[in-house]
């Protein structure tokens, strides 16, 4: 399979917004075309198209594969739609991989797609129906204090200070000021995370990301496409290790402190990408990798991914944040793209954002947002879904780097 090297030559992106006036086969689209453009391809250079885009609540259509397939790319063509909660955005570009790793195409346009501001009388009306219709939904459960429960019980196994876990905010939204897709980046001190607006004890307004519309799409290649059509090695971010997990629906059956799943997902990907057991270690990693782009839907799972993927100890990543490790200018990036925190939550399409990071920061063309790159350039995206249940992790590295 790794023979078979999979490239991304190209990232398209739209502006992501609250209330976004394009429908959503309108959003695929624009991204989808600025994708091709980017690449200097058309939509005949494709072989096919992978979608990734949540239930069809959100869209407000029923078949939204059929309804997404024009707009994106799809027409007359193979076309796989993937969704796995919020970890679809990473896993759409992985579907894409392996589409090509296994000899089947050589170019595959990946989209992902939101549109959240369609559902009403909001998104959380969709939520309730991911809870079991027996034991919980007569709760009348929301996502807002369920993640309540796993924020409180993360913070009292480690003794987190809430100032520890506020910071990320601060850090993330101030970070996406310099992304061109930022719905939200801004400068905000501690203190306004910390006397935010009460939404469920400990979650305030500024710990959560802005649900939002939008589109992020993808041209991924085989190595042997990439050199018919001339693009240089520098311009391009090879797929270097893959991993996805899910782990059982009954999250009331788990410990909340700790992401397992994502430890699973992580540890595949790094196998895959040539790491030993005994590499797979925080101090290891963290020299291997140059940047780290974990799934930021609420502050504090970012912290709570980066233990999961093995990149700080457990308990240890919200003190790192604190102090500044995590900075964009710090001893080791994270989200350097402002995340789902600053960009803004349209579920699938925020993952391709942290997703298209990855080719952004190795390709050096991130502006701004550029991280100081070692000479083996790798960065890692994570993203997780549905009910802390799904874990997905890509691994990409430099052009130059074999």
């Amino acid at each position: 399979m790794k023979k078979n090297r999979v490239g991304m030559v190209s990232v398209g992106m739209t502006k992501f917004n609250r209330r976004a006036k394009e429908t959503a086969k309108e959003l695929c689209y624009f991204s989808s075309k600025m994708a091709l453009d980017n690449a200097g391809l058309t939509r005949k250079d494709i072989d096919g198209v992978v979608i990734g885009s949540a239930p069809d609540a959100f869209d407000g259509v029923h078949q939204k594969h059929e309804y997404l397939t024009d707009g994106s790319g799809g027409m007359n063509l193979p076309s796989t739609r993937g969704y796995v909660g919020g970890g679809t955005g990473v896993f759409s570009p992985i579907q894409g991989w392996y589409q090509i790793a296994s000899g089947m195409f050589d170019t595959i346009l990946v989209t992902t797609e939101e549109k959240m501001s369609t559902v009403q009388p909001s998104a959380q009306a969709a939520f309730l129906t991911i809870f079991d219709n027996l034991i919980e939904r007569p709760l009348g459960p929301n996502l807002i204090w369920i993640f309540a429960l796993e924020m409180q019980r993360y913070m009292k196994k480690h003794n987190i200070p809430k100032e520890h876990i506020a910071s990320v905010s601060v850090k993330n939204k101030l970070n996406a000021i310099d992304h061109p897709a930022n719905m939200l980046g801004r400068k905000h001190t501690l203190e306004e995370v910390l006397e935010a607006e009460i939404m469920a004890d400990p979650v305030r307004l500024l710990d959560v990301s802005p649900v939002a519309d939008g589109s992020v799409s993808f041209v991924m290649m085989s190595e042997k496409k990439i050199k018919e059509n001339g693009i240089s090695y520098d311009d391009v971010a090879w797929v270097d290790g893959v991993g996805w997990n899910v782990d059982t629906t009954l999250w009331n059956n788990r410990d909340l402190y700790y992401p397992k799943y994502v430890e699973v997902a992580a540890k595949q990907a790094y196998r895959m990408a040539g790491l030993k057991d005994d590499e797979i270690n925080p101090t290891s990693l963290r020299k291997w990798l140059d940047f780290a782009e974990p799934y930021d839907p609420f502050n504090y799972k970012e912290l709570h991914h980066l233990e999961g993927l093995q990149l700080f100890e457990k308990g240890g990543a919200a003190k790192a944040a604190f102090e500044g490790i995590t900075a964009r200018d710090g001893d080791f990036p994270v989200t350097p793209s402002g995340g789902l925190l600053g960009v803004g939550n349209p579920i699938a399409a925020a993952a391709g954002m942290k997703s298209a990071e990855l080719f952004f920061q190795l390709t050096g063309s991130a502006g701004k947002r550029q991280v100081e790159l070692n000479e083996n350039p790798r960065g890692l995206a994570q993203a997780w879904g549905d009910l802390m249940q799904v874990g997905t992790v890509l691994i990409m590295k430099g052009g130059r780097v074999e």
